[in-house]
Parts: structure tokens; C-alpha cells; sequence
């Protein structure tokens, strides 16, 4: 790890580049995802320009799968900091290992050496300091940048940001025992949120931004075709049509590709051919998480559903 304070940028990272939108987009196919022209032209661009990228969407349409696979694209580690209301500086960035501590000054009691700047120097060296994802990220021990997902930060208290913006503007973290520990290799950094609130304009102001929104009924069939592809054509064009017009329809968490996914596994599972109103209705809580959603769109609703679904899939 690197203590140095000097200001020369962290070197680009010794990861794979993409001449290309076009062999970006095709390094994610072989990955088997399914980006659109704009998702991936602003993936490149954040490699690129080594800059963070925020992006935003409904849960389930696949943001936090965008820094899976790009860590498998680049073959380099994936971190991964999971934000949560009441998320502090010592669980995201670092603390020090306190039972270790005072296991050792016990150790330096029975023994008797008690130098006092020696015991202080060992006491907050890096040893006993537990490096969190934010610190990890920086760390000088990868030979390659990792990618750093920060996810969900809209869950987060407010005052985590105020410590990303450090991380973010030059990837560095002070370290007051220590001093500034700087990043040898900048990483590539994806954060995501649902926007159940507003993330502050200087978090924004340092990345790039993309919004995810619901696939539309083509791509949703090519990301099923892709993920489950043992599903039949016809069975799959029947769940899209199913789960797109669920969407439309008045519901208090409307189903993301995600459980588009789960429920084409589950249909299988069943063995199911068709879809059928006993089978939807045995089945609607693999793509519906509320009660009250499974309870509104069971009976007519469903039936009618499904009469529209066999169509598009005849």
C-alpha cells in the first residue's frame, strides 16, 4: 500500500481496452449481457475517461449485473460496498482492529517492553488496520484496477457521500495515523441506486450518469433467450408478454427483469409447456413481492393476461 501525498494521477489501472463501442458491446454479449447502444457507449466512455458511473433505474433491470460483468470482461476483481441507511465511514472505508490492539499492548505489558513510541508506531501500523471496500479498492496490492461497485448508495445516509467525494475526486483516503493513501491504479467505479431520493449534485458532478429503465419487449426475449436459454420460444415469448403487461398495469412493485428470469426457472422447474391460469396463479410470487400485487392481478386480471400472452407467443 502506498502512503505517499504527492498529487500525480493513479496510473490507468493495467486492465484490457476497448478500441471500440462496438467491441465493448460485443465483450458483454459474449458475457451474456444484453446492453443497448447507449448503456454501452456510456460503459466505455467511463473506462475511457477513468470516471465513476451512476446508474439509475427500477430495481430488478439489471445495475448491479452491469459491475459483475464488466469485472468479468476486464478479468479483475470485483469489490463490492453495499450502502444501507446508517452505513458509517468505518464500515465502508476502514477501522482498526481493536480486539488485536489490545491483545498486543497485554502481550507488550507481560513482557515488559514498553517503549512508548515504539508501542504507538506498531500499535497503528497496518497491521491491525481492517481495510473496508472504499480502502480495499485503493489498495496499492492489486496488480490490476478493480472494479468497485458501490451499490444502492440512494439507501445510504447523506453523510456517506460526503466520504465518497474524497474516494471519487481522487481516489485517495486520508488515514490520520497513516497519512493520504493514494490509489497506484484508478478504479473502475459503478455506483447504482433506485432513486428512492436524490443523490447530491457533487456526487453527480464527478460521474457519468445512465438511466436502466424497463427493457422493452424485444430485448427482455433476447435476455431470457441469453440467460435461460434452454426455455422454449414460444414459452418465453409468452412470459415477456406476461411480465410486460404486468408493468402497465397498477401495481405497487411492478416486476423487473429479474424476476422475469426467476419466474422463466421456476415455469420450467414446473415443467410447464403453456401458460395456464392455475399455473400463474401457483407461480405469481416468484415475479410479484407484495400481497397486495398477487391479490390484484389473480382471477380475470390474470386470465385476461394470459389470453394476451398466448397471442404473442402463437
Amino acid at each position: 500500500m502506498s502512503t505517499t501525498t504527492t498529487t500525480d494521477a493513479p496510473a490507468a489501472g493495467n486492465i484490457r481496452a476497448f478500441a471500440t463501442v462496438d467491441e465493448l458491446e460485443a465483450g458483454l454479449r459474449q458475457h451474456k449481457y444484453v446492453a443497448d447502444r447507449g448503456l454501452a457507449t456510456t460503459l466505455f466512455l467511463t473506462l475511457k475517461l477513468q470516471k465513476p458511473l451512476l446508474l439509475e433505474g427500477e430495481a430488478g433491470v439489471g445495475k448491479t449485473e452491469v459491475a459483475k460483468v464488466l469485472s468479468d470482461l476486464l478479468q479483475t476483481p470485483l469489490i463490492r460496498l453495499q450502502c444501507y441507511e446508517g452505513l458509517d465511514a468505518a464500515s465502508a472505508i476502514y477501522e482498526w482492529d481493536y480486539p488485536r490492539q489490545m491483545l498486543y499492548l497485554r502481550t507488550i505489558e507481560a513482557t515488559g517492553d514498553l517503549d512508548r513510541d515504539a508501542v504507538r508506531h506498531d500499535l497503528f501500523g497496518e497491521e491491525f488496520l481492517l481495510k473496508r471496500p472504499l480502502l480495499q479498492a485503493i489498495d496499492a496490492a492489486h496488480q490490476r484496477a478493480p472494479v468497485l461497485l458501490i451499490d444502492e448508495v440512494d439507501r445510504a445516509d447523506q453523510e456517506l457521500e460526503a466520504f465518497l467525494l474524497e474516494i471519487l475526486s481522487d481516489f485517495q483516503v486520508t488515514v490520520p495515523e497513516l497519512g493520504t493513501i493514494r490509489a497506484e491504479h484508478v478504479p473502475v467505479v459503478i455506483l447504482t441506486s433506485n432513486r428512492t431520493r436524490e443523490i447530491h449534485d457533487a456526487l453527480k458532478r464527478r460521474c457519468l450518469y445512465h438511466w436502466i429503465d424497463f427493457p422493452s419487449f424485444e430485448k427482455e426475449f433476447r435476455i431470457l433467450a441469453t440467460k435461460v436459454p434452454e426455455a422454449p420460444e414460444t414459452l418465453s415469448r409468452q412470459i415477456v408478454a406476461f411480465t410486460q403487461a404486468l408493468r402497465e398495469t397498477d401495481l405497487f412493485k411492478p416486476p423487473g427483469m429479474a424476476e422475469t428470469l426467476d419466474w422463466a426457472r421456476a415455469l420450467l422447474a414446473l415443467g410447464t409447456v403453456d401458460l395456464s391460469e392455475s399455473v400463474v396463479d401457483d407461480s405469481l410470487g416468484v415475479i410479484l413481492k407484495y400481497q397486495e400485487d398477487v391479490d390484484s392481478v389473480r382471477g380475470e386480471r390474470a386470465r385476461n393476461l394470459i389470453g394476451r400472452s398466448l397471442l404473442v407467443g402463437a
